[in-house]
């Protein structure tokens, strides 16, 4: 046995080589043979880690002998949309429409919306204003409203809104799309307005109707109003009324304090729920949690895991963020234990949770020692991971250490080649007010070079660097000069402070 190991090892170089060859084309074999056998949507979904084209895995699905029906598209479109992969799911509609595939009016109504989250609201209105007038219907002008809504146009959602109206096909989904409008805009005094207009025009209400006219009242700290819609539900519209409505009830009182009511909107949520709906247990869970009520969320849990056959990484998010929330710190280590030897995935948001928890009680060396094993485990520390210990380091004025951490994410940026992350005005003004206080120029000066690498550098933090200057009683004659090649406009805050630190 030993002398075939040794022999195998000192092969000459040329049979090393033609080893290696075979060895490449069987593993490339193996990779095609497992990717010919993958189904459709598998391939699609890997084309956010490939960077392949939606076009060239449909064609060679196609080459492969794969029948491709249009039925089995449309379902990798609304999966690609679920996952919010908007820009894979509108190539896939547009290779379906290449190959000859007749759009139907909800396939209409699906790339424009899609058009719209990829490409702006303006090529949205375009797609709609040059479709066939037989495809202007209730579906297509409700995808655009809804787009409206979406980018807060006020005036010409409530244009085309009215013209749904005129042509008496305003959906109940319009109704919502226009209550969410005005829910967002600071308006909710006009949404039971809209109720009454679709009672008056015969338009049923669904559950998310009643559920934000409720949320509507109680913007406007009407109980009152809510329990009415409640009772209306309950009375007359009984199959309305579902677990999500006393979830959505069961906020309202807490956020009102009324904490009996809200138990009690909980029980009912509880009996409406099936068993096998992970979504209302997250609910559960997370409300009793702002009750304050920590055996009620380990008994959800419990039930959760036992009704469910699997416990995803999702549940365990939930149910960390809860623990956290209710400082059960015992609670959250075990939990935390038990998802790291059951997960299939490591998710850096489950870490965060707990690194979170921890630097919030000081437990820097927990912290760390959590992140050192998500470094072995999984991608690595991310923005949030760094931006934690951060906020830790400048709490307790370790301003080092805190521009380490912000050094980490610009390290980040770079790798990903993408400017996506940005320090939080707060945690700027934070640091820099430090960096005032004890009179800590270095620090300040570092702190604004790596925000002038993400483009944050500002008038407000050129006004704390300049607030450091004063306070540390230094001058910098070239400021002035500074601030005109960053392009920074010279308010008359930043004039006065400006006249001190320039001065010679």
């Amino acid at each position: 046995m030993k002398k075939s190991i040794i022999s195998r090892c000192v092969m000459n170089v040329s049979g090393a080589a033609r080893g290696r060859r075979m060895c490449t084309l069987a593993i490339q074999e193996t990779k095609a043979r497992n990717e010919t056998n993958l189904p459709l949507y598998r391939r699609l979904s890997a084309l956010g880690i490939t960077g392949e084209s939606v076009s060239k895995t449909m064609n060679e699905y196609v080459r492969e002998g794969k029948t491709v029906r249009k039925n089995e598209i449309e379902s990798c479109v609304k999966q690609l949309r679920k996952f919010k992969r908007y820009h894979h799911a509108l190539e896939l509609m547009e290779w379906m429409e290449t190959r000859g595939n007749n759009l139907s009016y909800s396939d209409y109504a699906v790339r424009l919306d899609l058009l719209s989250k990829t490409k702006g609201l303006n090529k949205a209105v375009e797609y709609f204003d040059n479709l066939p007038d037989l495809a202007k219907n209730h579906l297509t002008y409700g995808a655009l409203l809804n787009c409206y809504c979406k980018n807060e146009n006020t005036e010409k959602a409530l244009d085309l809104f009215e013209k749904m109206s005129e042509k008496n096909i305003a959906s109940t989904l319009a109704f919502n799309n226009l209550m969410t409008l005005h829910m967002k805009l600071g308006e909710p005094e006009k949404v039971p307005l809209l109720l009454l207009e679709m009672k008056e025009k015969s338009i049923s209400p669904d559950t998310f109707t009643y559920n934000i006219v409720m949320a509507s009242h109680a913007a406007t700290k009407d109980i009152e109003g809510v329990e009415r819609v409640l009772k209306e539900m309950e009375t007359k519209d009984s199959e309305r009324c579902d677990w999500s409505t006393y979830s959505n009830l069961a906020s309202i009182y807490i956020k009102a304090g009324t904490i009996d009511k809200a138990n009690l909107a909980l029980i009912e949520l509880e009996k409406k729920m099936k068993p096998s709906y992970r979504t209302a247990y997250h609910f559960l869970i997370s409300l009793y949690a702002s009750t304050s009520n920590l055996s009620e969320v380990h008994r959800v849990w419990s039930s959760l895991k036992s009704a469910l056959p699997t416990t995803n990484n999702l549940s365990y998010l939930v149910m960390l963020q809860s623990l956290s929330k209710l400082d059960d710190l015992d609670g959250l280590t075990k939990c935390f234990k038990d998802w790291e030897t059951s997960c299939s995935s490591y998710d850096m948001r489950l870490v965060n949770t707990v690194v979170s928890a921890y630097l919030r009680r000081d437990m820097v060396k927990e912290a760390r020692l959590i992140c050192e094993d998500a470094i072995k485990r999984g991608p690595g520390l991310n923005y949030r991971t760094h931006e934690l210990f951060m906020d830790f380091f400048i709490r307790n004025l370790q301003l080092d250490s805190a521009l380490s951490c912000m050094e980490a994410c610009i390290s980040i940026v770079k790798k990903k080649k993408k400017n996506e992350w940005k320090p939080t005005p707060e945690r700027v003004m934070a640091f820099l007010k430090h960096c005032e206080k004890q009179k800590n120029v270095t620090d300040a000066e570092e702190f604004c070079k790596m925000l002038k690498n993400v483009d944050c550098l500002d008038s407000n933090a050129y006004c704390l660097l300049l607030s450091t200057y004063i306070a540390a009683n230094k001058k910098e004659p070239g400021m002035r000069k500074r601030l005109e090649m960053d392009c920074i406009k010279v308010t008359l805050e930043l004039e006065e402070l400006l006249e001190k630190v320039c001065m010679q």
